[in-house]
């Protein structure tokens, strides 16, 4: 699968070479071979989604791991880094699914000591009735709080808010 996300990027800059391109990828099930495949065609942001807090982590992503997840966004900047250009990580969380501020706020720690600097949180709206309830709705005021908490975290840029998904 790598190989489909390195494609479309490299096919993409031979239409537009200043194109910003932002891939969002699984884990890879931890696959470091698959990580150099895409980031060898340079996105400018690489985006994986941890989704929700370590706690509910298992619940709500199948086949994912949290600390997986942690170790692939550090791993794609390492390797930016070994070949010589920037590229920005990001990630995403979806609240209401009954995590609480201070394993949020973890989260975002956990986030940061991976050297994740751009951050998503948005509500959590169930899909289907297969998918998971939604335990809370959450207020805008506190997704502004917790934008304005994540920006003091070193987050680079915070998109925080009700409707907010991981591709803002």
């Amino acid at each position: 699968g790598a190989c489909h996300f390195a494609n479309t990027i490299l096919k993409v800059r031979e239409v537009n070479p200043e194109v910003v391109i932002e891939v969002l990828v699984p884990d890879f099930l931890g696959k470091e071979d698959a990580l150099w495949v895409v980031m060898e065609a340079r996105p400018r942001i690489f985006n994986h989604n941890i989704e929700t807090v370590e706690r509910l982590s298992d619940s709500v992503r199948s086949n994912s791991e949290y600390w997986r997840s942690l170790r692939v966004l550090k791993k794609a900047r390492e390797m930016a880094n070994q070949m010589g250009y920037q590229c920005a990580t990001k990630s995403g969380i979806m609240l209401g699914l009954g995590e609480k501020k201070e394993e949020l706020l973890k989260a975002m720690d956990d986030l940061r000591a991976h050297e994740v600097t751009v951050l998503t949180l948005g509500q959590y709206l169930r899909p289907s009735p297969k998918h998971l309830p939604v335990v809370e709705y959450i207020e805008p005021i506190v997704f502004e709080e917790l934008g304005k908490l994540a920006k003091e975290k070193g987050f680079r840029h915070v998109a925080s808010g009700p409707l907010v998904r991981s591709s803002y």
